[in-house]
C-alpha cells in the first residue's frame, strides 16, 4: 500500500464489516492514559464518553485524566529527556523510528480512515485525499529532517583568534494539544517534529475525538519507541489541557485550536514557566474572485473547500468577495455546486460531506446564521440544520452580509459561505482592505488569471498563506497565522526549528 492508496475503495459490504468490527473493538477498549510506557487508567478512574456525530449514539470510553495524571505524564516525560537513550541517540536511529512508525501507520491505514470517520465524522474521501497522505507525508518529511539538524559557524576576521559556533538542541518536553477536525493529522505532524528534534512529549487530545492520538501511541510502542518519550492523556481542555499550559516542567505547548482557547494558554505558559507557545488558531479566511478567474473551477473549489470536514478547517475560505461582473453567475454556479453535495455519515458510500463534531457546535453556527440574517443578510440556499439523528448541517449560501455582521466576523466553522460583490473599478488596495477586515490572518484564496493582479495583491494581503487558483495542502510548506491567528509555524524545517533550541559557543585559544 502507498500513501496515494484510498480508502474509499472499500467496497461497501466489506467497509460494513470493517466498521462492525471496529465498533466492537472499540466497545470493548478499556479508558486508559498511556505513561511512561504503560497504559492505566485516569487516577481519579473517571471517563468521558466518546461519540459518533453521524449518530450521537457513544461509540467509546476514554480515561478522563486530569491535572493528577498530568504531573506523572510530564515527568515521565522529563525523566525520559534527561536520563532515557531518546536525545543522545544518533539522529539516524530516530529518523529510522519515524519511518518504522509511519509505516506501521500505514500497514493499518483503512483501519484509520474509518476510524478518523467515525470519530470525527468526516467522508472517507477527505480523509484519503488529506488527513492520511498528509499526516504520513509529514511523518516521513520530519523523519528526512531529523539527520539534517544542523548549528552554524559564523565568519570571523583574520585578526581574531578562537571560534564560534551555535548548537541546535532539543528544546526538552514539549506538550502536543490537538483539536478535533483533523485529530490522526494534527497529532502526527506535531509530534513527528518534536521526535525529529530529540525531543519528549505528552499529547493531550481533544476529547471529542481522541482515538487516533491512542492508536498511535500504541504503535509508538510497537516499533520501539522508548517509553516515556510519548506519553498521551487524554481528558478534558479544563482538567487536563489547562494543566499541561500551567505546568512547570514543559518547555513547550504546540497548540491548534481556537483563537479564545489559545489566548489562555499563552496566559498560563506567561504565568507558569514563560514556556514556548506555538499556536495555529482560527481563521475567517477570504476568497478574492476576479472577472478573469475560471468561473466553474472556481466555484466548485469554493464549494469543496467549505464542504471539507463540514466547513470545521481553519483554513477554509469563507467570505466570499466577488468582482461585480461576475458576481451573479459565480453565485449560482456556487449554487449548484452545493446542491450536488451529498449529505451523510462519512463512512456510508458516496458520502461527500459529514456531520459536524457536536450539537454544540451546530447550534453556534445557527446562532451566528440567524443573528446575521435578523441584520438583514439574505440565505440563498440552506441556513439550517439537517433534521433527523446526528449533527448534519445544510450547506449554505449567504448574501448582503455588511462587514459588521456575525457571519463576517466570526468564525463559523460550519459549511457556510457568504458573498458579496466589489465593484469592476475596485483597485487592488481597495480589495485587500476588504480581506483583510478580520482580526484573523490565517489563509487568503485568489483567484485571477492576470498575474499583475496576483502579485500585487499578495503583497497586501495579512495572512500567513495565499493560495491562488487553488491548491491543496501541504506538508513541507510552513503553516500558521498573523493576527490573532496564532504565530509560529508547523511544517518543514520552520516547524522542526520551533522544537529547538539554540546554545552559543564562544572557543578561545
Amino acid at each position: 500500500m502507498t500513501e496515494s492508496a484510498n480508502p474509499s475503495v472499500y467496497a461497501a459490504s466489506d467497509r460494513a464489516t470493517a466498521l462492525q468490527q471496529l465498533r466492537q473493538s472499540l466497545a470493548q477498549r478499556p479508558p486508559r492514559l498511556l505513561i511512561d510506557g504503560v497504559w492505566r487508567p485516569a487516577l481519579s478512574a473517571q471517563t468521558l464518553d466518546v461519540d459518533d456525530p453521524a449518530t450521537g449514539e457513544t461509540i467509546a470510553r476514554i480515561a478522563a485524566g486530569d491535572g493528577d495524571d498530568i504531573d506523572l505524564a510530564v515527568a515521565a516525560a522529563r525523566r525520559a529527556f534527561r536520563e532515557g537513550p531518546w536525545p543522545r541517540l544518533p539522529a539516524s536511529r530516530r529518523a529510522a523510528a519515524l519511518f518504522a512508525l509511519a509505516d506501521a501507520i500505514e500497514r493499518r491505514l483503512h483501519e484509520f480512515a474509518l476510524l478518523e470517520s467515525l470519530d470525527a465524522g468526516h467522508s472517507l474521501t477527505s480523509i484519503a485525499n488529506g488527513d492520511l497522505p498528509l499526516g504520513l507525508r509529514s511523518l516521513r518529511d520530519y523523519a528526512g529532517w531529523a539527520t539534517k539538524i544542523a548549528g552554524e559557524v559564523p565568519m570571523r576576521s583574520a585578526d581574531q583568534r578562537g571560534i564560534d559556533y551555535f548548537l541546535r538542541e532539543p528544546i526538552g518536553v514539549a506538550a502536543i494539544v490537538t483539536p478535533w477536525n483533523a485529530p490522526f493529522l494534527m497529532v502526527l505532524q506535531k509530534l513527528a517534529a518534536a521526535l525529529a528534534a530529540g525531543c519528549t512529549v505528552v499529547i493531550k487530545p481533544a476529547e471529542l475525538a481522541p482515538l487516533s492520538a491512542l492508536y498511535i501511541g500504541e504503535l509508538c510502542d510497537e516499533v520501539g519507541i522508548p517509553a516515556g518519550v510519548v506519553n498521551i492523556v487524554t481528558g478534558t481542555g479544563i482538567a487536563a489541557g489547562q494543566a499541561l499550559a500551567e505546568h512547570p516542567d514543559v518547555n513547550l505547548i504546540s497548540f491548534t485550536g481556537s483563537t479564545q482557547v489559545g489566548q489562555s494558554i499563552m496566559a498560563a505558559a506567561a504565568r507558569s514557566n514563560l514556556k514556548r507557545v506555538v499556536l495555529e488558531l482560527g481563521g475567517k479566511s477570504p476568497v478574492m474572485v476576479f472577472a478573469d478567474a475560471d468561473l466553474d473551477k472556481a466555484a466548485k473549489a469554493i464549494v469543496g473547500e467549505i464542504a471539507f470536514k463540514s466547513g470545521q478547517y481553519c483554513a477554509a475560505g469563507s467570505r466570499v468577495y466577488v468582482q461585480a461582473s461576475v458576481h451573479e453567475p459565480l453565485l449560482e454556479k456556487m449554487h449548484a455546486a452545493m446542491e450536488r453535495i451529498r449529505i451523510g455519515a462519512g463512512y456510508a458510500d458516496g458520502t461527500d460531506m459529514g456531520p459536524m463534531i457536536s450539537d454544540a457546535q451546530r447550534r453556534r453556527a445557527q446562532d451566528i446564521i440567524d443573528h446575521s440574517l435578523a441584520a438583514g443578510a439574505r440565505v440563498l440556499r440552506g441556513g439550517h440544520a439537517r433534521s433527523g439523528p446526528g449533527y448534519f448541517f445544510e450547506p449554505t449560501l449567504i448574501a448582503d452580509a455588511s462587514a459588521d455582521m456575525r457571519i463576517a466576523q466570526e468564525e463559523i466553522f460550519a459549511p457556510v459561505l457568504c458573498a458579496t460583490p466589489f465593484a469592476d473599478d475596485a483597485g487592488l488596495s481597495a480589495v485587500a482592505a476588504l480581506a483583510n477586515d478580520s482580526r484573523y490572518g490565517l489563509s487568503a484564496k485568489l483567484w485571477a488569471r492576470d498575474i499583475g493582479t496576483v502579485h500585487g495583491l499578495i503583497g497586501l494581503l495579512e495572512t500567513g498563506q495565499v493560495i491562488v487558483n487553488g491548491g491543496g495542502g501541504e506538508a513541507t510548506l510552513p503553516f500558521g497565522g498573523v493576527k490573532q491567528s496564532g504565530y509560529g509555524r508547523e511544517n518543514g524545517y520552520v516547524g522542526l526549528s520551533a522544537f529547538t533550541e539554540i546554545k552559543s559557543v564562544r572557543l578561545g585559544y
